[in-house]
Parts: structure tokens; sequence; C-alpha cells
């Protein structure tokens, strides 16, 4: 992991980034635009490439990449300062609707090129879809390219069947799922992992647990601090996602402190390796998304309903 120099007002913040498997370097801490409506994600990303972050993560379902390219223009910040992902939602898989859906979301987003685009689920035809991201890829207009939501059989299939291997997968990942055995096959492959509920959502307890807060009170942390920091040191991206300037203040101060090893094997023993939301891999889901995807065809924005895409 490489360290380099971000400016927060006049203040040097050293941000950590990791190196994917294509050579490309990504910030290790990014800012997340998932259920942020449209009235509010302008102003929320402003704040955030205010505070210093220089990554952000949306995708075609969130229905605010309008809003985020919008962001990125009034900032002022350079475009090449800005790590840039959407993902293609299940809808527009398949070749030819996903080199749609991706053209359709640089134009949204204001850019000619993205810097990572992820298959937002494993379901329907997620082959022909990724290789449109391929396609892209090679053309340059896509950095790199990766999935989401893929469990490891899955992910292993997708990192030996494709001619190129995905960089990221990103997928729940907090201190009770803590995903072991995706790690060890993740490292196996090369692929990066990418925590998309970095504290859970605050389900089952997670910022009232005893052992996360007396590892804080060690470091004069908090209890998000600490658990962002646990995932930084597994080599974990993490994207949390706050509405709150102050919140997003506290999610990027974790660059200046290190959680021993003895504070990290803590924190391992909370594994219960169970979900906090529902699994792709239930078939009852599967239908779901089905269904919702029908229904979508003949509905407009839903951008304001909660869900755990």
């Amino acid at each position: 992991m490489t360290r380099r120099k971000t400016i927060k007002n006049e203040e040097d913040i050293d941000m950590e980034y990791v190196t994917l498997n294509n050579g490309v370097k990504m910030p290790v801490l990014g800012y997340g635009v998932y259920q942020v409506t449209k009235e509010e994600c302008e102003r929320c990303v402003l704040d955030a490439l205010q505070v210093g972050y220089r990554s952000l993560d949306t995708a075609q379902s969130y229905f605010n990449e309008e809003q985020v390219g919008s962001a990125i223009q009034k900032s002022g910040i350079p475009r090449e300062e800005i790590f840039l992902t959407t993902k293609v939602w299940v809808e527009h898989y398949g070749y030819e609707a996903a080199k749609s859906s991706v053209l359709e979301s640089m134009r949204k987003l204001q850019t000619d090129y993205l810097d990572l685009v992820l298959l937002h689920q494993p379901f329907s035809d997620a082959y022909g879809a990724y290789r449109a991201l391929e396609e892209f890829y090679d053309g340059g207009k896509i950095r790199a390219i990766g999935i989401s939501n893929f469990y490891v059989d899955r992910m292993v299939d997708f990192a030996a069947f494709n001619r190129i291997k995905p960089a990221i997968n990103q997928v729940e990942i907090h201190i009770f799922n803590q995903q072991k055995q995706m790690k060890e096959y993740a490292d196996k492959y090369g692929i990066r992992l990418e925590a998309w509920a970095p504290f859970g959502e605050g389900r089952k307890g997670t910022f009232d647990n005893e052992t996360v807060a007396a590892i804080g009170s060690k470091y004069g942390k908090t209890a998000a601090q600490v658990m962002l920091r646990w995932h930084i040191q597994r080599g974990i991206v993490v994207i949390p996602k706050s509405t709150h300037r102050k919140r997003m203040e506290e999610n990027f101060h974790v660059f200046d402190f290190h959680l021993s090893e003895e504070d990290m094997d803590a924190l391992a023993a909370l594994d219960t390796a169970s979900s906090s939301f529902f699994s792709h891999q239930d078939p009852a889901m599967v239908e779901w998304f089905v269904r919702m995807v029908e229904e979508r065809k003949t509905k407009h924005d839903s951008s304001k309903e909660k869900k755990n895409w």
C-alpha cells in the first residue's frame, strides 16, 4: 500500500492507495453515494471533495449519477485527480445493453472515461455484460473493471473464465461478516475486495460493540474510525457514506494511527460469518430481483426508497 498527499483546506492528509491487478492505483478510502437522494447528492459530493475524498462510488441504480457529475464539475478539481466508480445494473446486462448503459453513465457523469466499472449483481447475462466492459477497457474508456456482490464461487468463476480478471469485488464486509474465505481466494487470484457496508449499517450493534469501543479508547478514536482502520489494514477498500459533513471528516481521519496485531486479532474474533442483509445465493431473493427489474421497466425513479442492493 502506498501513500500520497491529498489537500483538505490547508491540511496535508496522507491518503493510502492500493494497486489493482492491472497497476492502476486506487484510494483505499472513498465516498459512497448509495441511498443519497438526488436532492442531497450534489451537496454531499461537494462536501466530500472539500473534506479531501478523491474516490467516489455511485451506480446506475442509485439514480444520482447526474448529481455526482455535476458536483465534480462544480468542484474545480481536475478530473484526473478523482477516482470515479459506477456500476452496471442487472437490467442492463448483455453485451449491447451494457455498452449502451455505460455510455449513458459517462454522459450523466460528464466524463469521457471511468476509473472503475463493476457489474452490480451476479445474475442474468453477466458474461455478455462483462465482455462489454472488457471492450471499453481495451479502448481506454475504463481504467479497471470488476464485479460486485459475487460470492466466492462466482468470483473464482469470473477470474478463471474471463479474458480480463476482475480488479475488484465489492461485497458486504464488516466486523460481523468478515468474508475470510473470500479474502483468501481474492488474494489468490489478485482481486481486491471492497466493502460496501464497512459498518454493517450499524446493524447488530456494530457502533456499540464493547471490543470496538475499548480499542477506540486506546487510540482516542471513534468506533467508525476503528472499523475503517481495521478494513484498511486488511487491505480492503472502503466507501463509507454519510450525508453529514462532520461524519465525513471523522471517517476521513483514519490515517494517523495503526491498530496493533493484538487489536486486529480481537476484531477478527468478532466474526460470525453471517450477512446483516440477505444472500444473493437465496433463490427467493433471485426471484425478487427478477420481479423488481420487471417492475422497474414500467415505473419511474425510485431513488427515495430504502433498498439493500
